[in-house]
């Protein structure tokens, strides 16, 4: 058996080295640990690697000696470039990929260093939480979720192999764009839609108690992610900043289009205009006022409907349309865990679940998604145990 040369180690492709063992860092050395892959955990806060070796995602960079073949740079988005740079000089035969949100500012500030940038394919797994840190940290955060490989045009193919075997070796749906198609994509699909929420929510700042009270699903589903950090996604903004800009300028000329049919349409409601009757003019929307708005509102809901259907179904799938079963749950210990059991005992598999609580009320609707052809048998066996199903 031959022995290998000092710092080569296990060179097998299966040693990885992870700088930065926040949420993603973390979640990938849970989730390579359990497949055998030696993981070395390396962090800027010793207190942080050591949790994140604590939680069972590797081991610390300290305690490992052998060269890895592959790092995982998940560092903030303004110093990632940096510590790629940092990471090709120190380990010069390992491939180096990072896991930013951006990609083709990474790559332009590695250009501007001389880096060897055969060796770096840049990469973005589409997967995160509310919550931050190792703590957060899962080892099935990747599991079907995308995982976008975006090798610049100096990459080496065998780099880029090894990328995206990373990705599916923890379970990920692995894609491949340019950088720049990379960053035009999640501006529309990530970036505009955390401003979105960010600036929905906001509106609720100085909004009375009484009215806040009101809040339902629809607005805890648009300001889901309004709860991120803001100082990582002030970064992430001005890293894509173009890309973000021509999205919300587009974004702007809609909102422009149904501010422009809202003012036709309540028009007058102050004061009659000249030939129109009084008594019309303290009616918003009535039909005389503002020919051709309503097309524009209802153009813009039917346009939504059209964009949403095209966002991919289960595990990646073709979308696919549910039937909602709504089904009042008391709220109290126990009650939703006795409505799933009594779903699975009737033989439904359950696509998606919200679950949203009446104000004043000691209940909440479960709204259960189905396949519609599972809407009647369920509905039918809920019933039968006593569950109030809502039509």
């Amino acid at each position: 058996m031959t022995t290998p040369a000092p710092g080569e180690g296990h060179r097998d492709g299966r040693g990885v080295r992870i700088v930065g063992t926040g949420l993603i860092g973390a979640s990938l050395g849970l989730a390579l640990t359990a497949r055998g892959y030696r993981v070395a955990l390396e962090d800027a806060s010793p207190t942080a690697a050591a949790l994140a070796r604590d939680l069972g995602a590797g081991q610390l960079a300290s305690e490992v000696s052998d060269e890895p073949d592959l790092v995982v740079v998940a560092a903030p988005p303004d110093v990632v470039a940096r510590v790629v740079a940092e990471e090709l000089k120190r380990w010069p035969r390992a491939v180096v990929t990072d896991v930013a949100s951006v990609k083709s500012s990474v790559l332009a500030a590695l250009v501007a260093t001389g880096a060897d940038l055969g060796r770096y394919v840049g990469s973005h797994p589409m997967a995160g939480r509310e919550r931050s840190g190792a703590i957060a940290a899962q080892a099935d955060l990747f599991a079907g979720r995308a995982w976008v490989v975006a090798p610049g045009p100096q990459a080496d193919p065998e780099a880029v192999a090894a990328v995206r075997s990373l990705g599916e070796a923890v379970g990920a749906a692995v894609t491949q764009m340019s950088p720049e198609e990379h960053d035009a994509a999640v501006a529309a699909v990530s970036h505009v839609p955390q401003v979105a929420a960010s600036l929905v929510a906001g509106r609720l700042r100085d909004l009375p108690a009484s009215a806040v009270a009101l809040s339902g699903q629809g607005i805890r589903d648009v300001t889901r992610i309004a709860a991120s950090d803001p100082a990582m996604w002030t970064q992430i903004l001005a890293a894509n900043a173009p890309a973000v800009r021509a999205v919300l300028l587009a974004l702007r000329a809609d909102l422009d289009g149904v501010l422009g049919a809202l003012e036709a349409l309540g028009a007058g409601d102050e004061a009659g205009g000249p030939g129109t009757d009084p008594a019309d003019s303290r009616v918003p929307g009535a039909p005389e006022r503002g020919v051709g708005a309503r097309a524009v509102l209802a153009r813009a809901v039917a346009e939504g409907n059209t964009g949403h259907a095209r966002i991919p179904g289960k595990h990646g799938a073709a979308p696919t349309t549910y039937a909602t079963v709504a089904v009042v749950v008391p709220d109290e210990p126990g009650a939703l865990a006795r409505l799933l059991h009594d779903v699975g005992e009737a033989g439904i598999n359950l696509e998606d679940l919200h679950l949203e609580h009446g104000l004043g009320q000691p209940v909440g609707l479960a709204e259960l998604s189905v396949l519609p052809a599972a809407q009647e048998p369920l509905t039918a066996a809920l019933a039968a145990l006593g569950w109030r199903v809502h039509d």
